[in-house]
């Protein structure tokens, strides 16, 4: 079916009149020999794959940081010009008509963690972004034998407290008593890690290397660091555990019942080669949960006309101000000048673009090991380049179906019309965390999960826009699977749908019928996302969100705060601090990192 599909696949606009594309228009389209910042998404570059040896050949994109990253420049008065090799910005924030009709966000399908102060001082909503906020938010059914006529049980979770103790309390009282102080206690951890996000990193080369009037000028940067410590005070040992230990181990030690613990599990492993029994899970847990929007701490939603809008509304506040942004234009190298420093990029065609200051939101690997002139990095440094983490559990099924799915645990209205639970994230084969520490045992021997975990979005079931009238575009966020399988086999088109038939029949065992709806499929394996969207290994966060690889460390130890061993060449994407998601933080520390250095020079 994927391959029936395949040569009806385009991108298309999701606003008639998008307001970057007008001031690119009657700016007349042409690239000047010269600009203050040069923003890279467009490189072609020979992608390397967690063992570097695949030579594959793929694409980084310009993601939703690089724009970012653009249009606080150009309000800082830098004169910023972004290149873009496709003919969609955005990277994986795209929305992209893959089957006639439907409209998907094909990679990133969730906001959530998108930085307020990125939506209020972008004017995001001027610019035409607006959000369908999801309430209730997760939905867990439950596979159960010996039911009989009755419905099986289900959770479900939203922003009401009493409701949600009364859904827990199905399977522990205890727990239902629990959930709220859990709640608590993990709020106070998020707002201790908040202003991490929006700071560079403490710059320790400072610390080490400069002089002591730089010393003291860098102090400022551990003021995020002491405010955290403050919010946490004595709680701060308690804590610690939550950051270090297995997520599996902390919600032990605060419930007892496994559909609980498994639903909330799976924000810990989400995106991850980890299993709930892995050190450190925890992080990506908080992750997952210090977001919000318009406010409401926590909640989760969809764009109207899908993550695309998102990054053509982004597009829009640069280039109302100024910004140049040029797709279908693709970045060869980084220019060095005799003296070491950064002088611009060479495009694909030829053209050289002469600059102060190049910012690459393309990944680590790309940007260091391909990009950049190898005799202008130190050997230490792109040897830790090359050894950084990029596992990637994430297979990305994109489907279009004539109907909303039919839960055995939630059936459908009579006339068919979506249900609060249909807006939710549907959490399939997460009876327990044992069945999501098997699916990563599985993936860890070469083998795609045998019950692969299943996070399952209806985005048209609030954005009618998505599809034709009575069908639906679903997004299945699946995981376990390798980015090379056992026996040294490739993900070719047999395996891909041999997968994909796997986790339709696991959809289909919580939605009997849901195979007969389905109109057509995009299969999204590791090594697809690495190819069309310039993930390394297919990481959605360019690389592992593990403790070994943030805030100091991200990417490598000495560079985490957006500069690079190479003077003028920054990092403004999700390989940089504070790491990955739909966030912006990247892009907007970046730009102020670099407005202060340009002031200087």
């Amino acid at each position: 079916m994927a391959a029936r599909f395949r040569g009806l696949r385009r991108a298309v606009g999701v606003s008639p009149r998008l307001a970057w594309r007008r001031v690119y228009s009657e700016a007349g389209g042409h690239v000047k020999a010269e600009y203050d910042a040069v923003v890279i998404g467009a490189v072609t570059a020979q992608l390397l794959a967690p063992n570097w040896q695949s030579g594959l050949w793929g694409t980084s994109c310009l993601g939703h940081n690089g724009l970012v990253a653009a249009a606080y420049l150009q309000r800082l008065g830098v004169n910023t010009v972004v290149f873009e090799r496709r003919h969609v910005i955005g990277g994986a924030a795209v929305t992209e008509e893959i089957i006639p009709g439907f409209k998907f966000s094909r990679a990133s399908y969730l906001l959530s963690l998108l930085r307020p102060q990125i939506y209020n001082e972008l004017e995001l909503k001027k610019h035409g972004l607006r959000l369908h906020l999801r309430n209730p938010h997760s939905f867990t059914p439950i596979l159960e034998e010996g039911t009989g006529s009755m419905v099986p049980r289900s959770l479900l979770l939203g922003t009401e407290m009493a409701e949600n103790q009364k859904q827990i309390a199905q399977f522990s009282q205890k727990d239902a008593q629990a959930f709220p102080k859990y709640e608590e206690y993990m709020s106070r951890l998020v707002l201790a890690i908040d202003p991490l996000l929006d700071a560079a990193p403490v710059d320790m080369a400072a610390f080490q290397h400069n002089s002591l009037l730089q010393r003291l000028k860098a102090l400022s940067t551990l003021k995020p660091l002491l405010k955290a410590g403050r919010i946490l005070g004595a709680h701060l040992p308690q804590y610690y555990q939550v950051l270090t230990a297995p997520i599996a181990k902390v919600l032990d030690q605060w419930f007892e019942s496994e559909p609980l613990k498994a639903t909330l599990a799976t924000d810990a492993v989400i995106g991850a080669m980890t299993s709930p029994h892995t050190p450190g899970s925890g992080y990506v847990l908080l992750h997952h949960v210090m977001g919000g929007l318009e406010g409401v701490q926590g909640t989760w939603g969809y764009v109207q006309g899908g993550m695309g809008a998102l990054s053509d509304a982004i597009a829009s506040s640069a280039t109302v101000h100024g910004a140049s942004i040029f797709t279908d234009k693709t970045v060869a190298k980084v220019q060095v000048s005799s003296e070491g420093c950064v002088q611009g990029v060479v495009l694909q065609d030829g053209l050289e673009v002469r600059s102060k200051v190049v910012l690459s939101s393309a990944s680590p690997q790309v940007t260091f090991l391909k990009l950049t002139p190898q005799e202008w990095l130190p050997e230490s440094f792109v040897e830790r380049i090359s050894q950084l983490d990029t596992q990637s559990p994430v297979t990305k099924i994109n489907v279009a179906v004539d109907r909303l799915p039919n839960f055995l645990a939630a059936p459908n209205a009579p006339r068919g019309q979506p249900l609060p639970h249909h807006q939710c994230s549907i959490h399939l084969n997460c009876e327990n965390t044992l069945l999501l520490h098997q699916a990563f045992e599985d993936a860890q021997s070469g083998m795609p999960s045998h019950r692969p975990m299943i996070e399952l979005c209806i985005p048209s079931s609030l954005d009618p826009t998505l599809a034709p009238p009575g069908c639906h575009v679903i997004s299945l966020f699946t995981q376990y699977t390798p980015y090379t399988l056992a026996g040294g086999r490739t993900w070719d088109e047999q395996e891909r749908n041999a997968y994909a038939e796997k986790v339709f029949d696991c959809v289909e065992a919580y939605a009997p019928g849901f195979k007969g709806s389905v109109v057509g499929r995009d299969i999204l394996t590791p090594p697809d996302l690495e190819r069309v969207f310039g993930l390394p290994g297919g990481n959605i966060f360019h690389c592992a969100m593990s403790l070994d690889q943030l805030y100091f460390a991200r990417p490598v130890p000495l560079h985490s705060g957006y500069r690079s061993p190479l003077r003028g060449l920054y990092l403004c994407g999700s390989g940089a601090h504070p790491g990955g998601g739909v966030m912006g933080a990247a892009g907007r520390n970046a730009a102020h990192v670099v407005t202060r250095d340009l002031k200087s020079m």
